[in-house]
């Protein structure tokens, strides 16, 4: 077919660059700029600041080799954290990013990473970002406008024409860009607030696949799994106006039931072509949509490259501006011989459960 020839085509050139100028692309690229927002599939980077590298000891929980703004860097237009409250040194309670717990692995406050994107922000000026936040602790829009605003980011913040329904047209990527309304915010389970206007309630807009996935035989189903008023219901996902997430992703299941992100097969798993692969469910998904996911979502988005398959879902060969990183697995070359078991690393966290349960039986 066109688009695994297509598909194939990219894998051998995973980075392909243009001699356009990088004033004249949208999301680094030209052909992009007249096109919807919700007509572009955009690579987005599961657990965005959730790293598996030196920083935190090549924490198990980590689920992508590169920060946020290296992810911004090599093309990755969509970024996903989890938020949670955390008490600070002071004894108040802020919004942290934590993956699954605090005690897991804690990236910071909310705000110190919505910083670092609002600089990004400030020095590329033709792109637009994704942001979505899994809300974990049930986090009020009131409870996370303040982080947005004192980061400053809340002035690219796109508002839409209404909080309670999906807008049958987005604008298009240099609508936003001319506009500098260059954010798009959502929050999981997010009651609207006409303070923060710009942070939109996820399932109103977004519907998702499914995202526990343990087996490569997950990805030969695209039906949708939330929100639940059109879960296994395709047409009527579609009918509603919301854009397609197609989670693509896959977990381990470790000691005392914790789900780690599968680095052993990431290979696989975001390759372009080939059973379990990116590139495949991206084709299963149109298929059953007649459409591309406006967003595809993954791990270790370097390897693969996952890119790739979303250059080819959005037709871009004139690629300009990205900054190229290693597409191989990042390994931790420490002295160890293996992964240390240091802050954020599952092993820490089931040793201090082991004892936990330990001196409670004594």
């Amino acid at each position: 077919m066109l688009y695994t020839a297509l598909l194939s085509s990219f894998a051998l050139l995973p980075l392909l660059y243009s001699t356009a100028s990088a004033d004249t692309a949208c999301n680094n690229s030209p052909s992009l700029c007249s096109k919807n927002y919700n007509n572009i599939t955009h690579l987005g980077a599961h657990d965005s600041p959730f790293l598996r590298d030196k920083s935190t000891d090549f924490s198990e929980s980590g689920n992508q080799y590169f920060n946020s703004t290296v992810q911004l860097d090599a093309g990755v237009r969509l970024l996903t954290a989890q938020v949670h409250k955390a008490n600070s040194t002071s004894g108040d309670a802020e919004w942290h990013l934590c993956h699954t717990s605090c005690s897991l692995l804690d990236s910071g406050t909310l705000e110190s990473w919505l910083s670092s994107i609002k600089s990004w922000l400030d020095t590329n000026k033709n792109d637009v970002v994704t942001i979505l936040l899994v809300n974990s602790d049930d986090a009020a829009a009131s409870d996370l406008g303040p982080s947005f605003k004192d980061s400053g980011i809340s002035d690219y913040a796109y508002t839409p024409p209404s909080s309670s329904a999906a807008p049958t047209s987005w604008p298009t990527l240099e609508n936003l860009i001319s506009n500098n309304t260059r954010l798009i915010t959502f929050v999981a389970s997010l009651t609207p607030d006409t303070a923060y206007p710009y942070l939109m309630d996820e399932f109103t807009f977004v519907f998702e696949s499914a995202f526990e996935n343990t087996s490569p035989a997950n990805f030969s189903s695209c039906q949708p799994n939330r929100p639940s008023s059109v879960a296994n219901q395709p047409s009527e996902a579609i009918d509603s106006g919301r854009m397609f997430l197609m989670n693509h992703f896959l977990d381990s299941s470790e000691l005392f039931g914790i789900e780690t992100p599968n680095e052993d097969a990431v290979n696989v798993t975001n390759a372009a072509t080939g059973t379990g692969s990116l590139g495949a469910q991206m084709e299963v998904c149109d298929k059953l949509y007649g459409r591309e996911p406006t967003f595809v979502l993954v791990d270790f988005f370097n390897v693969g490259p996952a890119i790739a398959s979303v250059d080819a879902a959005n037709g871009v060969t004139d690629a300009v501006g990205r900054t190229a990183v290693t597409t191989a697995k990042v390994e931790d070359t420490g002295n160890w011989g293996v992964r240390a078991g240091g802050k954020g690393s599952v092993g820490a966290v089931v040793v201090a459960m082991v004892v936990a349960v330990w001196f409670g039986g004594l």
